[in-house]
């Protein structure tokens, strides 16, 4: 009996994965459609994405990583 319950519970598990999947792709789809927009409209979708990116980031985070692109770019002298 509990072989039979094991198995049910693993197949439930694996539906509501597949579930998730498919719904993952759709919206990853629906990510692409809008940056397709974007880009029709004239805006530069790699820079959308590092702003996106950027906003995902804790503010702390943020200023680090903008203060070592910082450095690095005046050790390069491209600052």
């Amino acid at each position: 009996m509990s072989d039979t319950i094991a198995a049910d519970q693993l197949r439930l598990i694996i539906e509501r994965v597949e579930r998730l999947e498919e719904e993952k792709k759709g919206i990853s789809d629906d990510i692409a459609d809008v940056y397709g927009e974007a880009k029709s409209t004239g805006f530069d979708v790699k820079t959308i994405k590092t702003i996106v990116r950027l906003r995902k980031m804790e503010k702390h985070h943020r200023d680090e990583a903008e203060a070592l692109l910082e450095t690095y770019k005046q050790a390069l002298g491209l600052a």
